[in-house]
């Protein structure tokens, strides 16, 4: 078929493929520039006040359960958990912009989130942004999460919030991916906290030294060998607590910062959903 074509016909088909190729390749260049340049004219909330609700959508008695875990968890993880609804992306300077972008861009433009805690690098914001008439939101993680919870952020943005949005539920489901994206910060299981690897071990070793220490009270009295495994057994529970109370929060005593203007910035990492 092709030698039916006239060389003249071909080569301006050719031509003008090629056109086409080059076009789509400077594209994408000149929109990421432009968006890179893209201020969201928004203001954040008040560095503890973790809650901007622009479009309305959570109830006062939600909205005060979102600000007490996220203090809470702001004081312990140094990682702010920002929430944030708006009637539309475009009514902030940004119509048909992708909502992953604007999120990105919101982020990074707020500095959510410290960028080292002390030497070490840090960055652990959180970002949950729902823009109403657009019927999308995104959850934007801060790049010291990496990728590693966007699998735990995609169940969450799933069952958790699109699932109640559906349902016309926006304040539930706002506060319920709240409530589980606190629980993911911490390490905890979704939807509920399992119980430490070293539990069961250590509550059959305590077990096993009960029955050990009566046998060995019942034959020897005092002087038995008992005794130094209770020893032992103490030692390791206080080695173990003394641990967990080191390394239970991102700073000794608790970080007192607050949630923005503190270098954090976006690694792409999240999930999106719409309803």
């Amino acid at each position: 078929m092709l030698n039916l074509i006239s060389p003249t016909f071909k080569s301006i088909l050719y031509s003008s493929l090629m056109m086409v190729i080059v076009v789509g390749e400077l594209a994408s260049p000149a929109s990421a520039q432009e968006n890179a340049g893209l201020i969201i004219k928004l203001d954040p909330p008040g560095q503890r006040d973790f809650v901007l609700d622009k479009a309305d959508m959570i109830t006062p008695e939600d909205e005060a359960k979102i600000k007490e875990l996220a203090d809470k968890l702001l004081t312990d993880k140094a990682a702010p958990l920002v929430v944030v609804t708006i009637n539309s992306m475009a009514e902030y300077g940004a119509p048909g912009l992708r909502i992953e972008t604007f999120a990105r861009l919101l982020f990074d433009q707020w500095q959510i989130g410290p960028e080292k805690i002390g030497d070490a690098s840090w960055n652990k914001g959180i970002l949950l942004l729902v823009s109403q008439s657009d019927r999308k939101a995104r959850i934007e993680l801060g790049a010291g999460w990496g990728r590693e919870k966007d699998d735990v952020c995609q169940k969450i943005m799933d069952e958790q919030i699109v699932s109640r949005f559906k349902q016309g539920q926006f304040s539930e489901g706002i506060l319920a991916g709240v409530e589980s994206l606190e629980k993911m910060a911490r390490d905890l299981k979704l939807p509920t906290a399992p119980k430490p690897a070293w539990f069961y071990p250590v509550l059959f070793g305590v077990i096993g030294l009960g029955i050990f220490t009566i046998v060995s009270l019942i034959r020897k009295g005092a002087s038995g060998w008992a005794w130094l495994f209770w020893g032992a057994l103490f030692a390791i529970i206080g080695t173990v607590l003394y641990h967990m109370a080191t390394s239970s929060s991102g700073s000794s005593g608790g970080y007192s910062g607050g949630s923005f203007g503190g270098g954090g910035f976006s690694g792409g990492g999240g999930a999106s959903g719409s309803w």
